[in-house]
């Protein structure tokens, strides 16, 4: 959904996956595409959309990382509608509500968390951090995409946001340092404080002049206390000094942010009103029984519906016409269909596998 991003239908073991491609002039050396994505891929953490492969043919210059189904932090801050994953029936479609307070600090929590875990393995560097980073995965939890972990160009240069929301240094310098995306994390905070995307500067005026009302949320009255919007509000001015020395570190954010988090107990799908389990998509019954993996209840479900296999195909079918191999194939199918009709369904999947 975010620019250059596509969403693909399914790997071989049914997981749905996400792809980005670049364009080969970010990449041109093949090599360098690979072994960067080989050390992104090697980072495996609960608070990140992982990496799980890539390809590098021709010109392609493709990524492929978990699916996240339920949309990214900027829809669900910024836009009035949202879709709940794209399998969800129309009913699952509506109007959003806004985010709840005690959710956008767990959402700032997550992604500090996932930044002090990149940091501790050597990628502190994250290209272009911003809203449209943070997914959401089937739980509703939020996750930073592996995506923004890739360097984009040769030299670096890879940020792409409006130059009021880029870090002063790299205008001066045009590189990403890791006191970068803090304050690109500190733009997030503003995000998640006001609901929508405010320029670092005329935040940081309004927090000068106390004028925190106007910073908030109106959706959020009564949701937290002073105290708390309070250190939110400390927490993005030390994120966004002009000075990059002066900005905290990850680790720092997460001891920042853990004492604000409240209702820990209650999950994310709940706080964010993203239908979850079995009542997200109502199954058929096949899709019941295939859910829980009932080979008895798939085939009394076949059965019912009249299942038959290819009568009269050997008999309509000159084997002079196939090759070896095809017989082998159709010998194969007919006996899977003979331990099938038999519940033998050991045997039914060896002969349909081969």
């Amino acid at each position: 959904k975010a620019p250059n991003v596509v969403y693909k239908g399914k790997l071989e073991n049914q997981r749905r996956i996400a792809v980005k491609r670049f364009n080969r002039s970010a990449w041109p050396d093949a090599r360098q595409f690979l072994e960067e994505a080989k050390a992104v891929g090697q980072l495996r953490n609960h608070r990140l959309a992982n990496l799980l492969g890539c390809c590098c043919e021709g010109d392609e210059r493709l990524l492929v990382a978990e699916f996240m189904p339920n949309e990214t932090l900027a829809k669900h801050l910024f836009h009035c509608m949202y879709i709940l994953g794209s399998l969800a029936s129309a009913s699952a479609l509506g109007e959003a509500q806004p985010m709840k307070w005690v959710m956008r600090l767990r959402v700032a929590l997550h992604l500090a968390e996932a930044l002090e875990y990149c940091t501790s393995k050597g990628r502190a560097l994250y290209h272009d951090l911003n809203a449209y980073r943070i997914v959401f995965d089937d739980e509703g939890n939020p996750r930073l995409s592996c995506f923004g972990l890739m360097k984009n160009s040769r030299d670096g240069k890879s940020y792409s946001t409006n130059l009021a929301f880029t870090p002063p240094e790299y205008l001066r310098t045009g590189r990403v340092t890791p006191e970068s995306v803090m304050y690109s994390f500190g733009t997030l905070l503003l995000d998640l404080l006001s609901g929508k995307h405010i320029p670092p500067s005329h935040a940081l005026d309004l927090i000068r002049d106390r004028n925190i009302q106007m910073l908030t949320d109106s959706c959020l009255e009564g949701q937290f206390s002073n105290d708390d919007g309070t250190e939110l509000v400390r927490l993005a001015s030390r994120c966004l000094q002009y000075e990059p020395r002066e900005r905290p570190n990850p680790k720092s954010l997460v001891a920042a942010l853990i004492p604000l988090q409240r209702d820990t107990e209650v999950p994310s799908h709940e706080l964010m009103g993203i239908l979850h389990g079995a009542d997200a998509v109502p199954l058929s019954p096949l899709g019941e029984a295939c859910l829980r993996m009932d080979l008895t209840a798939i085939h009394d479900v076949l059965e019912k519906f009249g299942y038959k296999d290819d009568e009269g195909a050997a008999t309509e079918l000159s084997f002079q016409m196939w090759t070896n191999q095809m017989q082998e194939t159709l010998t194969s199918k007919k006996k899977g269909d003979v331990a099938f009709r038999h519940k033998d369904f050991r045997a039914a999947l060896e002969c349909y596998t081969q």
